[in-house]
């Protein structure tokens, strides 16, 4: 009940901001800038303290194990892709994802493998600030929030959405009482999403460190890359030539 208020109570206030309608461009806007960058230097030091250490460590582990975890987080992230994939009406990829998972999760060993790329299904990341984005909402000011970073109105919205409704990972974890027959454990969650971020920190290390020594400002440069990919992942068109947030290694 108390989560569900405080999610009422998100929406409420982004909504509040407002959400641009044009999908063209994404706005540069900022809410509360100030505020933002002291947040984003609250999130440097969470990183140099703790996440850049974790994955340094992470990334002397055996190549298998480090691939395993890849796998698995991504493949635990498809089932947000499917139903984004169908509110988008990309039947064929929601097929793909669908297909990727079933395959993954069984003859991948829940996920750990992943023989579905090899069939050669493709699983393309969505989530509903992207399917919003497809309807021609824009994303609305940009913001910083804290560990999870940057976003906007649109995705903030988007957010809380995705874990509540769309998810099925998020909704068997974190509320899994609603759910019968069905049992879950908020860890799970937690823990499936920090192994992600360690995964992502690590694959990028060295993009980082390149981000960070040739930006003469960080927090403009790290924020016209994500509001950059966000459009990119919207329109579908992110080249891989291209650097892009969330897939610097790729």
């Amino acid at each position: 009940m108390i989560l569900k208020r405080l999610n009422i109570t998100i929406l409420s206030i982004l909504l509040s901001i407002g959400i641009n309608s044009n999908v063209n461009a994404e706005t540069e806007n900022e809410c509360f800038e100030k505020v933002s960058r002291g947040i984003f230097k609250f999130n440097q030091g969470f990183d140099n303290i703790i996440l850049e250490p974790v994955a340094k460590a992470y990334n002397r582990l055996p190549e298998p194990i480090r691939n395993g975890t890849g796998n698995f987080t991504s493949n635990i992230a498809t089932l947000l892709s499917i139903p984004n994939h169908l509110l988008q009406g990309e039947v064929k990829l929601a097929g793909h994802a669908t297909g990727s998972f079933l395959i993954n999760t069984t003859v991948g060993v829940l996920g750990l493998g992943n023989p579905a790329a090899a069939l050669g299904l493709k699983n393309q990341k969505e989530d509903i600030g992207q399917t919003l984005g497809t309807y021609g909402v824009g994303g609305g000011c940009y913001f910083v929030l804290p560990i999870l970073g940057p976003t906007t109105v649109r995705d903030g919205v988007g957010m809380v959405i995705d874990n509540n409704y769309l998810d099925a990972f998020a909704r068997i974890t974190w509320h899994e009482d609603k759910i019968k027959d069905v049992s879950g454990n908020k860890i799970d969650y937690l823990g499936v999403k920090a192994a992600s971020a360690v995964d992502f920190r690590g694959d990028n290390m060295t993009n980082f460190e390149s981000l960070e020594k040739n930006s003469i400002d960080l927090y403009a440069a790290t924020k016209s890359l994500f509001l950059q990919d966000r459009l990119k992942k919207i329109q579908n068109s992110k080249t891989s030539d291209e650097e892009s947030w969330g897939e610097l290694d790729k």
